[in-house]
């Protein structure tokens, strides 16, 4: 919203507005291509392209998953077991989906930071600036238009992409950081079964040779005997 209301106005007007103290023919132009090879709201309109791109993966693979269920359900009937517990959830291939989504982000927004700063030597637009390229026939004085709105508009863009750049590092750490507990905590739940089952066992192998000794060592009676008496 920002890039489409406000850089396009700021910028509109950067090269009809250039303007130099001389009238040598090719002047103008060439200080401009020097100070300006590309233009702010091209980069960043090219910077905006990269940055949505990688959502759309995700997007796409949620849309794989729908379509899967759906011809699973088809195939099966309605009663049938479901393939994902939800179709939107971060679980195995769109987890990894997702995290490279945000890393190629974060690769897009600090490539993007750095373009600026090397292409324009700096955040900074300078009041006037002198230019010596050929076929200037001296040091001539330039002009940019409006050069504070477009230092100020620049920093907050770059502002902007650094805090994208700190909140994706932020909820690649976040979504790590829950995977691992869940894989700690399902481990120690495995083990813990195993071991109540392991403990029952033994507790009944014991309680087994308790009873198997007591029937040994218990004394068998005698039957009673009778003595007949012959008359």
């Amino acid at each position: 919203m920002v890039f489409v209301v406000a850089a396009e106005k700021v910028w509109g007007d950067e090269q009809k507005d250039f303007k130099c103290n001389t009238a040598q023919p090719g002047c103008h132009n060439v200080c401009y291509d020097h100070f300006f090879p590309v233009s702010h709201i091209r980069l960043w309109a090219l910077q905006l392209i990269f940055v949505t791109c990688p959502s759309l993966l995700v997007v796409m693979h949620v849309a794989y998953r729908d379509d899967r269920e759906r011809k699973n359900k088809l195939k099966y009937g309605d009663n049938c077991r479901r393939l994902y517990e939800n179709t939107g959830k971060k679980r195995g291939g769109l987890w990894w989906t997702y995290v490279l989504t945000l890393v190629f982000k974060i690769g897009v927004d600090a490539t993007f930071v750095y373009l600026v700063y090397h292409i324009y030597e700096g955040y900074d637009f300078p009041l006037l600036i002198k230019c010596e390229q050929k076929p200037c026939p001296n040091k001539v004085d330039c002009f940019i238009a409006r050069p504070t709105e477009k230092r100020i508009f620049t920093l907050f863009m770059v502002v902007t992409s650094l805090a994208c750049i700190l909140l994706s590092i932020f909820e690649i750490v976040y979504l790590i950081g829950k995977r691992c507990r869940e894989c700690l905590s399902t481990s120690h739940r495995s083990r813990h079964v195993v071991t109540n089952t392991m403990s029952s066992g033994s507790n009944l192998m014991e309680a087994n040779t308790l009873k198997v000794g007591s029937e040994k060592t218990t004394p068998e009676t005698p039957a009673p005997s009778y003595s007949v008496a012959i008359s």
